[in-house]
């Protein structure tokens, strides 16, 4: 049986919240309401350089060791440098690790912090993340998280991006290693959490890669058009709504589902087979490599926060482990092999695939004119102790929150620096800590977000960021 909706304006009231999501024809969207925080409004093609600054955090799950990375000591005794040599880069008296072949030809393009340092003894992954990624130390429990912040205080203001927030890949498995507010926008509400795209089994490294179901139509376009009549003919505006943050998000969501699956702008900036199999080829054919190539394509597409979940993959030695912990390098202690081995949990594997896939990702955007408007972070949770444990049969390194590094360029970050400094074992901070805050600080300021902005929940208010930007490195 056909049905019509010209009938009489319905409330809420006299519809089940059930009935509410049929009618959108898009269920799938219920475990994840933020994906169509931006919409999408008829056709749209990829740009060749977004005008809107964006940022793509990298997040390497786990947390590397910086003594392995981009802060080797290789005056410190032995059971702490590790073995690998410090290389020359082309900015004079920066070195990193042998294993960075490619990005040592390009420091004049990021900049290094060597002091990031966690406000007290937070090291366990899930506390960690909620502090990096929410901006803050000390962060409550309904903390959002920098994407989702900027989803509410800069949201896209055309309809023409897929969403204002993305995680390719969602941390999963144990889940110690999930930031507990990843898919819930905190106390800013489901409809600033994430797009979630990718799994161990559906991500753009393999050629059965496909866009999130949410971005097909549930049902054909005819009743699709009756859904969207049912919609319009709602009185949204009760007071059960009014009294109903979590309902009004759903209004939200509808309203723009209906535009975001009608046609195939949204599942274009997904198909990486549009790309030349060269560009492809220089990311990497692994999933952090085309991962950190669809992010750029995402960025093009208008989307204003992407977080790529630094998983290189299963390495042919073996070692396994789900996308959420290639760089929680404990070695044998833990069951996961040499940490500077080639298995997935060894540095010899993870780390030239970030070399890989982070120096394509600056050239790429460089070429294109889109460094200036896209800032890149690069980083773990935390870096690892000074003390190698179990050096003589599976080395590794356990976390550690007093000292780590991070990579960070475009946006306005000027190349070729190094802010802050460790001690001789880079086990404490030397010289201009960077906490959690002052990182987000430095991310709002060059996206030009006034950090006196405040957000909050049940009357209280809490600023975006209490910390202070790196300043140094603009300019």
């Amino acid at each position: 049986m056909s049905h019509t909706f010209n009938a009489p304006r319905q409330t809420l009231s006299d519809l089940s919240r059930r009935q509410l999501l049929q009618a959108g024809g898009v269920g799938a969207l219920m475990g994840v309401p933020g994906m169509v925080a931006a919409g999408i409004n008829g056709e749209t093609k990829l740009g060749r350089g977004a005008a809107r600054k964006s940022v793509i955090f990298i997040l390497l799950c786990g947390g590397p060791s910086h003594l392995d990375t981009w802060d080797l000591k290789p005056e410190a005794p032995d059971g702490i440098r590790g073995p690998y040599k410090p290389i020359s880069t082309t900015v004079p008296g920066m070195k990193i690790s042998e294993l960075n072949t490619r990005l040592a030809t390009m420091t004049q393009n990021f900049s290094l912090i060597r002091s990031m340092t966690h406000v007290g003894n937070i090291s366990n992954h899930f506390d960690a993340m909620h502090h990096l990624l929410s901006g803050q130390a000390d962060s409550p429990p309904d903390a959002p998280y920098m994407g989702a912040i900027l989803s509410k205080v800069r949201p896209n203001p055309k309809a023409n991006s897929i969403a204002d927030y993305v995680w390719l890949i969602k941390c999963v498995g144990d889940p110690v290693f999930c930031a507990p507010n990843i898919g819930t926008g905190g106390h800013l509400g489901a409809v600033h959490s994430p797009l979630f795209v990718g799994s161990a089994v559906n991500h753009p490294a393999l050629p059965t890669f496909k866009a999130p179901e949410e971005l097909y139509p549930a049902v054909a376009p005819e009743r699709m058009a009756e859904r969207r009549r049912l919609i319009d003919g709602l009185d949204l505006t009760s007071s059960v709504l009014d009294k109903n943050r979590s309902t009004n998000d759903w209004q939200e969501l509808h309203k723009r589902a209906f535009d975001l699956t009608n046609g195939t702008a949204g599942r274009q900036p997904f198909e990486l087979e549009r790309e030349p199999d060269a560009v492809r080829d220089r990311y990497g054919r692994h999933p952090l490599g085309q991962n950190l190539l669809l992010a750029r394509r995402l960025v093009e597409a208008g989307v204003g926060f992407v977080t790529v979940n630094g998983w290189t993959g299963i390495a042919p030695e073996g070692g396994g482990g789900a996308p959420s912990s290639s760089w929680d390098m404990h070695g044998g202690e833990m069951g996961m092999g040499n940490a500077f081995g080639n298995g997935s949990y060894g540095m010899g594997y993870c780390l030239p695939r970030l070399d890989e896939g982070l120096s394509a990702l600056l050239t790429d955007l460089k070429d294109r004119g889109m460094l200036e408007n896209t800032m890149v972070v690069c980083m773990g949770e935390f870096g690892r102790t000074p003390i190698i444990n179990a050096a003589a049969t599976n080395p590794g390194r356990q976390h550690w929150p007093a000292c780590y590094s991070a990579i960070i360029a475009g946006g306005g970050i000027r190349g070729g620096a190094v802010y802050g400094a460790s001690d001789k074992t880079a086990a404490f901070v030397k010289d201009k800590p960077v906490r959690a805050q002052d990182l987000s600080a430095t991310i709002y300021h060059s996206l030009g977000v006034p950090l006196e902005t405040r957000l909050g929940s049940d009357g209280f208010t809490r600023p975006i960021s209490s910390g202070e930007p790196l300043y140094d490195l603009f300019g």
